[in-house]
């Protein structure tokens, strides 16, 4: 049988592959990227200014070549993440929170002493802290749950609890650790629920769960250090007595924690009065640090109290920047935080999904309240505690967690869609998958 070319026109063609969904890209938010530049040029001033007592004369740059470093690490991670679609990280955020539990685990039983508590683990030669690592997990956590429970008005009870759940065992990790880095974390997991839109109901429920888990921590504690005194009190050889307190000493840390809330609550002779020892050495040479920078500052190079003040590179290396630039320039950088939440609120309540829009808000939230938290410790508002500046204190595990803060924020920035158009809205919820297209309460 011939067939014509007719019959061949009329032949029915094979069924045409199905096209892939274009993903809408942008670029990537120019006023976060100003903001990071700013904090990188900042933390290389403040480092070669606060470092004194790690120079030595045969290594005198030696500070400032390791923080240079830690810049270029951390800014290729920023790169890198900020080219990622922020979907992927739906898949990530579990891996990333299994890995910190894991490092937290070994470090609670295994870590590196310091400051007299387990804080941290060596890897490849690079010190890492996974208390930093759980404070993002668990605002990732908080992110994930939120967005795959939302409902028309507000969020399910069982995202709320779920979301309540995270925190309160990401925060039992770093209870043992201190209590500032808990109450950051609780504060942070608050602010992002209000956000997502939880019913004010649920939310109080939450504040209340939370004080509950904290009083029940606060409980276990004294209960533990009494059980310590009195073992001590009934022990009779000197070298068991040794080896428990050294043990209170990296466990139980509610005396330390007394005591500065102690300090904190006020005494009846000023602190300018009083005499300087090893336990207010911190606050007195952080004071005199920000006194002496007066309304300009003396510059960085200039600072007096660097070589006097513990930790100024890192825990109090605030009190080195007012010195350095005056009451002007702490302000100037307390705005430069608050901006950058600013900014962050401004993309989160343009993007179209919830996702992304709680993405972008936790991690500057992270950011801001941490470099908050910092501030009122130096200068006085809150008890001192440790709490380093974010990519301003001397390089670690805390600016590569914040590295990769602003990679996740400059991500959404570049793939979530902000303009209003229609047809990319469409292409945009058409890319994600079917749990992640959960519109934007912000936006209703």
């Amino acid at each position: 049988m011939n067939i014509t070319l007719n019959d061949r026109q009329t032949q029915p063609s094979p069924a045409s592959p199905p096209q892939a969904v274009t993903v809408p890209e942008g670029k990537p938010d120019k006023y976060i990227w100003a903001v990071y530049i700013f904090l990188c040029i900042v933390s290389v001033l403040e480092i070669y200014s606060a470092s004194s007592r790690e120079v030595t004369a045969n290594n005198i740059f030696g500070p400032i070549i390791r923080q240079c470093i830690h810049l270029a690490i951390d800014t290729a991670i920023v790169l890198v993440v900020s080219r990622i679609h922020y979907r992927y990280f739906k898949s990530a955020i579990p891996l990333f929170i299994t890995v910190s539990v894991a490092m937290m685990a070994y470090v609670l039983v295994n870590g590196e002493i310091i400051n007299g508590a387990r804080r941290s683990l060596t890897i490849f030669g690079f010190q890492m802290q996974p208390s930093e690592m759980i404070k993002m997990s668990a605002v990732l956590g908080v992110a994930l749950v939120m967005s795959l429970s939302q409902m028309p008005r507000g969020v399910t009870n069982r995202g709320v609890v779920v979301s309540a759940a995270i925190v309160i065992f990401c925060g039992g990790l770093l209870f043992s650790q201190g209590l500032t880095n808990t109450t950051l974390l609780m504060a942070i997991s608050l602010s992002m629920m209000l956000i997502a839109g939880i019913q004010l109901k649920k939310f109080l429920i939450v504040c209340i769960f939370y004080g509950m888990a904290a009083g029940g921590g606060l409980l276990y504690k004294m209960r533990d250090k009494d059980k310590s005194e009195q073992e001590q009190q009934t022990t009779e050889q000197v070298a068991t007595v040794t080896v428990k307190k050294d043990d209170e000493k990296t466990q139980n840390r509610l005396g330390t924690w007394q005591e500065r809330i102690n300090r904190y609550m006020g005494d009846s002779i000023p602190l300018y009065d009083q005499p300087i020892t090893t336990k207010n050495r911190q606050e007195v040479y952080g004071y005199m640090a920000q006194a002496h920078g007066g309304l300009i500052g003396v510059l960085p190079g200039n600072s007096r109290e660097t070589s006097r003040l513990p930790l100024a590179f890192s825990d109090y290396i605030y009190s080195i920047v007012v010195e350095d630039w005056g009451f002007v320039g702490g302000m100037f950088l307390l705005v430069a935080y608050l901006s950058l939440l600013a900014r962050a609120g401004n993309i989160a309540t343009r993007c179209s999904r919830v996702f992304p829009a709680l993405l972008v808000l936790g991690m500057a939230v992270m950011i801001a309240f941490q470099a908050l938290f910092h501030m009122a410790i130096v200068t006085g508002v809150f008890p001192v505690s440790g709490q380093p500046l974010p990519m301003i204190s001397k390089g670690g595990s805390s600016m590569m967690v914040t590295a990769l803060a602003f990679g996740i924020m400059l991500s959404v920035s570049r793939f979530a869609v902000r303009n209003g158009k229609k047809e990319d809205i469409r292409r945009e919820k058409e890319a994600l998958p079917e749990s992640l297209r959960a519109d934007n309460p912000t936006q209703l």
